[in-house]
């Protein structure tokens, strides 16, 4: 039997998700129609640009993503801790980027009008703290990444109805090695697709992003940063070193498709040992992540910790 969506998002075992969005029959409403011979590729940067846009005004840090033809995977982090840190001016702004937010946000930030009463005040502290929920919602995040691309590609095609084929599809990344794991898959779709040849090339991609900016020497502000091995005292950011992890990226996907890129051991990968991953499982990871998991991912114990806790009542996020 599924598991109801709420169920499935427990931020009490891991701040981490996977998500996939698909068309509506998994058409290839952001690619070429092969019938008429248009292009829709300019939709895949629809996607890309409002996605990179939603990391600026939710508490959500993405940490993968790849914009393909007809489906959208992105790796979320919620980020608790900086939403529940935000001020109530700042919630308000963010809403407002999205939303006209209520009368009474409009006034609260608006420097002209005399302050709120006491009861208005009370009234908007309610609505904030929705607010500031939503803002370290993931289906907030997806419902606000979804639903205007449908509506701006159904006035371009002058019809009505489904562009998703319906809700997004969510895995929980219980670990390190699922988190690794389930980023190098998203990260390779398009190569494992034919749809690039190398990584700087994989165009509406996180990893591509990273390298352009790696040669700049820097991390996009819109992406999580990596901040390598854990420490004392350190900084929000994936426990993974940049340089590393794009190596690891580059290794698998010449092992995924050698036609291509060659055969490169996989052995001279120093994440993998820095994680522990097992050689001849990591291949399976990254070939065939979304099929080999369902609705979370992580080795046997936390796997088996995580049903344990979900098949129980519901808890609150």
């Amino acid at each position: 039997m599924p598991l109801a969506r709420k169920r499935q998002i427990s931020l009490v075992d891991t701040p981490y998700y996977h998500c996939i969005s698909r068309c509506v029959r998994r058409a290839f409403l952001c690619g070429v129609d092969k019938l008429t011979g248009k292009n829709f590729e300019h939709r895949r940067q629809w996607v890309e640009d409002r996605l990179l846009f939603l990391s600026t005004v939710f508490a959500i840090d993405i940490c993968a993503y790849a914009i393909m033809s007809n489906h959208t995977h992105v790796v979320l982090h919620v980020d608790q801790a900086k939403a529940k840190s935000l001020t109530d001016e700042e919630v308000v702004v963010r809403w407002h980027k999205l939303h006209r937010g209520t009368l009474l946000s409009q006034q609260f930030l608006c420097p002209t009008i005399p302050p709120l009463s006491k009861a208005e005040r009370l009234s908007l502290k309610s609505t904030i703290k929705i607010y500031r929920q939503r803002l370290m919602d993931i289906s907030w995040f997806m419902r606000e990444l979804n639903e205007p691309i449908a509506r701006q590609a159904n006035k371009e095609d002058r019809c009505t109805g489904h562009f998703w084929e319906g809700r997004f599809k969510s895995q929980a990344l219980l670990d390190e090695h699922a988190l690794a794991a389930c980023m190098v898959y998203v990260d390779l779709n398009p190569i494992r697709a034919n749809m690039s040849n190398t990584l700087e090339t994989s165009h509406h991609t996180s990893i591509k992003r990273r390298i352009h900016d790696l040669k700049k020497g820097t991390q996009p502000q819109t992406l999580m940063h990596f901040i390598g091995n854990p420490r004392q005292n350190q900084p929000d950011g994936l426990n993974f070193d940049l340089l590393e992890y794009i190596q690891l990226v580059e290794l698998s996907g010449r092992c995924i498709d050698p036609r291509k890129r060659g055969a490169i051991n996989i052995d001279e990968s120093p994440i993998l040992a820095r994680l522990g991953i097992e050689q001849s499982n990591w291949l399976t990871l990254s070939q065939a992540f979304e099929t080999n998991f369902s609705v979370a991912a992580g080795s046997i114990n936390t796997l088996n910790r995580f049903k344990r806790k979900i098949r129980k009542k519901p808890r609150p996020i």
